[in-house]
Formats: C-alpha cells, structure tokens, sequence
C-alpha cells in the first residue's frame, strides 16, 4: 500500500483503492504518489535525461526546486504528481502529473508528463498514460483530461495520439519554458470517449 505522508483526506489516497486488487493486471507499470522519499532518484534521472527532457520541459535539479515542485501537489483535490514505476523492478520510468483539477461542471485535469532516459522508447510511458487515464476517470471521476505539447514535440503527440485524445485547437505563446513563451498544439480526451463512465458522478457534478 502507497503511504499517504500523513496528509489526511479520501481523495488523496484514492490511488490506493485503485490499485488494489490489480496485481493481476498484465501492464509492466504501476503507480504511486511521489513524495519526498524519491528527492535522490528523481533528480538523478532528470539529469540522465537532460537530452531527452530540452527544450520541451523544464524539470527540478536542485534539492530545493525538488521541494518546491512536491509542493505543487500538497493539496490533491487541486493536482496528483504521479510517478510511473517498472513494477518488477521499483525504477521511475517517467513522471505523469494531473494539474489544475476543476470540479463542478468541468471535471476536467491538465496533464503534463516526462520519461526518463534510462528507460525511454520501451512503451512504459505508454502504459503509464494508459493506467493514469483509468485512474483518472474511475477512480476520480474526472470528466475530461488535457495536454498541452509544442509542435516539434513529435514523441509526446505519438503518446497522446495513441491513446486517442483529440485535437482541439494551436495556441501561440500558451506555457513559459525553457526562457520563452512557446506554441502548444491542445489535445484532449473525455471519459465517454473511452467507454470509462462512472456509475455514480462525482459529488461536486451539479445535478442539471
């Protein structure tokens, strides 16, 4: 079972609830909460994956940026850090984040993920996305998931086409990375477009 760190709550454990019972899932991934524990591993694989990560994102380096990047995800009902795991061996794949979680007539979350280089091009990213998506709207209930990716960003398109988000739209100077406004392309993908509709809504949905 994944620790809570003492943060209290229901929300912020509900991906505990969710890998339960899934031991017999056939992916090569878990997940879990990062916390402060993966400081060390975390920013190693970043600097492993300095290559990989320019000019598309912008990760901590520091043990103080570490810090001030967990602390984004103190308040779970608002953004879930998770990290993508190889489950035999325990090694971070990559990290996919769910951001900006919306309620009330949205339902909707923003994400943003990164492989890391020791293990990139092995599809575990792929399955990751795919085990955050099921999680996301089974056990969340969210709505609706985005991601915005700059157009050169050939890998991360491939990962989100594959798992059948939709284009919405190009939005110049959108995210601040790496000392510049970029350009992302949005995409998007809902729970009906997956068949993964939860049975009861999610409290905060009003009821018209």
């Amino acid at each position: 079972m994944i620790p809570n760190d003492g943060v209290e709550g229901t929300e912020q454990t509900a991906i505990e609830p969710f890998l339960t019972g899934r031991w017999e899932d056939s992916s090569r991934v878990t997940l879990r909460r990062i916390t402060i524990r993966d400081q060390d591993e975390f920013l190693e694989l970043v600097r492993a994956s300095v290559d990989l990560h320019h000019p598309w994102m912008s990760l901590p380096t520091t043990p103080q940026e570490f810090q001030t990047y967990l602390g984004r995800f103190d308040d779970p009902l608002s953004a879930e850090g998770l990290l993508v795991c190889v489950r035999d061996t325990g090694v971070m794949a990559g990290n996919i984040n769910i951001n900006g979680i919306i309620r009330g007539r949205f339902q909707s979350g923003s994400l943003a993920y990164a492989a890391f280089a020791p293990t990139a091009g092995q599809g575990y990213m792929s399955e990751g996305l795919g085990l955050v998506l099921r999680y996301a709207f089974e056990q969340l209930r969210l709505h609706r998931l985005e991601a915005q990716i700059q157009p050169g960003n050939h890998a991360s398109l491939k990962l989100v086409q594959r798992h059948g988000f939709r284009y919405e739209g190009y939005s110049p100077d959108l995210l601040f990375i790496d000392g510049a406004w970029r350009d992302h392309e949005r995409w998007s993908i809902t729970n009906t477009m997956i068949g993964i509709v939860p049975s009861v809504p999610h409290p905060s949905l009003p009821i018209r």
